[in-house]
C-alpha cells in the first residue's frame, strides 16, 4: 500500500506546534536583521547625504520595511501558512510553484555568498590576529572572485567546510528549539553587546571630530532622500519570501505583528546608523578593516560574524520549507541538510561577488511579488480555505509581471524615485482592487 507524504508546508500549522511570542519573534528578527552587509548599505548613504538626511531616511525606511515585514509575519501567524503556501493562496497552485523555485534559487545563492562572506571575514580576523600568515599575492584576497576554476587555498577550503558542517548541525535540530533556546538566551545578548561596544567607539571618535561637526554634515548630492528611503526599504522587503516560515510558528498574529516589526526595526536602525557613523568617522574603502581600528573591534567583529551564520541558516530553513512543498516526499530536516551540503559545494567553486548583481536582480522579482500577496491576503481571515484550489489566478500573474516590468523600468525614467516602494505600492492597490470577497 502506497503512503502518500503530508505536506505539512501547504497546511496550516497546528496549535501544538504554536510556541512563539512576541519576545520570541523580537529576538529572532533582530538577530536576523543584524549583519555586516547592513552596515555596508548604510555607509553608502554618505557622503552622497548629509547626516541629518541620511538618519531621516534610516528611520523612516526602517518604520515602513520591517512594518510590511511584520504584516506578512500577522498573515503567516493568522493562516497558519508557510511562504510557499501564501504563494499558492495568492497565486493558484500550479502557477504557484514558479515563485516557490525561484525562491528555492535566490535561498541557495545568498547562503552560498553569506558563506563566502563568513569564511572570508574570519580569514580576514585570523591574519590582522597573525593566527594565519597574510595572503602572499593581494589578487588573491577575495577567493573565487573572477576566475571559476581558481583552487581555493587550504585555510579557505577548511573554513568553508567548518561553516557548512556548523550549518549541517544546526539544521538537524528543531528550529524552534534554536530560536528560543540559543537565539534568544545567548546568541542575540552577544551581538548587542558588540553593537553597543563598537557604537561607543565610534561614537567616541565622532565627539573628538564635534558633534555640531558630524550633525550638521552636508551631503554631496549624490542621491536623493527618496533613492535612500528605497535602499533602507530594500533589506527587510528582501525577507518577505521568508517571514511567514516562522511567523506561522506563533502563538498570534498580533505577537507576530508586533514582534517582528519591533525587532527588525532596531535591528536595521542600529546597524544602517552603524555603518554612517563609521563612514563619518574612519573613512575606509573597507568596512570590516575600520572596524578593526576600532579597540576591541576584532573581538566585536568576530561576534557579529559569527551571528551571520543565523543569516545561512535562517535562508536555508526557508528553502528547505519551499522544497517540501514542492516535494513532500522529503522532509523539510532532509531537504535543509541537503541544500547546506549544495551550498558549501558552491562556496568551494563560485565567483560569488561576481554573481551579487544576479541575485540581487533576482531577488527584485519578490517586491512586486509580495505587493501582490499583501494586496490579497492582507485583512483576510480565509486565506487557508484559498489554499489547494488547482488553477492558476490570472489577474495576480499579471500584476505580479506588470510589477516586475516597473520595479526595472522606473531606474530608466528616473533614478531619484527608487524601485522597491512605487513597486509594492502600485502592486498592492491593483491586487487590492481586483481582490474577490
Amino acid at each position: 500500500m502506497t503512503t502518500i507524504a503530508r505536506n505539512t508546508a501547504l497546511i496550516p500549522l497546528s496549535a501544538a506546534d504554536r510556541l512563539f511570542g512576541w519576545r520570541d519573534h523580537a529576538a529572532l528578527w533582530l538577530s536576523l536583521g543584524v549583519g555586516l552587509l547592513v552596515m555596508q548599505v548604510g555607509a553608502y548613504l554618505v557622503p552622497a547625504l548629509g547626516t541629518q538626511a541620511a538618519l531621516a531616511a534610516i528611520v523612516g525606511g526602517s518604520v515602513i520595511g520591517a512594518g510590511l515585514l511584520g504584516w506578512t509575519a500577522k498573515i503567516g501567524c493568522d493562516s497558519g501558512l508557510s511562504s510557499a503556501g501564501l504563494m499558492h493562496a495568492t497565486y493558484g497552485s500550479s502557477f504557484a510553484r514558479l515563485p516557490v523555485v525561484l525562491n528555492i534559487a535566490q535561498l541557495i545563492g545568498w547562503t552560498t555568498f553569506e558563506t563566502v562572506v563568513m569564511r572570508d571575514g574570519v580569514l580576514g580576523i585570523a591574519r590582522q590576529a597573525g593566527a594565519i600568515a597574510p595572503l602572499a599575492d593581494p589578487a588573491t584576497a577575495a577567493p573565487g572572485v573572477g576566475d571559476a576554476t581558481a583552487t581555493l587555498p587550504l585555510p579557505e577550503v577548511l573554513v568553508t567546510l567548518a561553516f557548512g558542517l556548523l550549518l549541517v548541525g544546526l539544521l538537524t535540530g528543531s528550529m524552534v528549539g534554536l530560536v528560543r533556546k540559543f537565539i534568544g538566551r545567548f546568541g542575540l545578548p552577544l551581538v548587542i553587546l558588540s553593537l553597543l561596544w563598537l557604537s561607543w567607539q565610534f561614537l567616541g571618535k565622532a565627539q573628538a571630530i564635534g558633534w555640531s561637526t558630524v550633525w550638521n554634515r552636508p551631503g554631496d548630492g549624490g542621491m536623493s532622500t527618496l533613492a535612500a528611503l528605497d535602499l533602507v526599504i530594500a533589506m527587510p522587503i528582501s525577507w518577505l519570501p521568508l517571514v511567514a516560515d516562522f511567523s506561522r510558528h506563533g502563538h498570534d498574529g498580533r505577537s507576530a505583528l508586533h514582534g517582528t516589526w519591533l525587532g527588525y526595526a532596531v535591528a536595521n536602525v542600529w546597524c544602517y546608523a552603524l555603518g554612517v557613523l563609521v563612514a563619518l568617522t574612519t573613512p575606509s574603502p573597507d568596512l570590516v578593516s575600520a572596524l578593526l581600528l576600532a579597540q576591541g573591534g576584532l573581538v566585536a567583529l568576530g561576534l557579529i560574524l559569527i551571528d551571520e551564520v543565523d543569516n545561512a541558516y535562517g535562508d536555508l530553513y526557508s528553502a528547505s520549507v519551499g522544497g517540501h512543498s514542492l516535494a513532500p516526499g522529503w522532509s523539510t530536516r532532509r531537504w535543509a541538510v541537503q541544500l547546506a551540503v549544495l551550498c558549501t559545494a558552491l562556496a568551494l567553486v563560485l565567483p560569488m561577488h561576481s554573481l551579487e548583481p544576479f541575485l540581487l536582480m533576482l531577488s527584485s522579482v519578490f517586491v512586486p511579488l509580495y505587493g501582490v500577496i499583501l494586496g490579497r491576503l492582507g485583512g483576510r481571515a480565509d486565506v487557508p480555505s484559498l489554499v489547494g484550489a488547482r488553477r492558476v489566478d490570472r489577474s495576480a500573474v499579471v500584476i505580479w509581471v506588470l510589477g516586475v516590468a516597473v520595479f526595472h523600468l522606473l531606474p530608466q525614467v528616473s533614478t531619484q524615485l527608487g524601485s522597491a516602494l512605487p513597486t509594492l505600492a502600485l502592486t498592492f492597490v491593483l491586487a487590492r482592487l481586483t481582490r474577490k470577497t
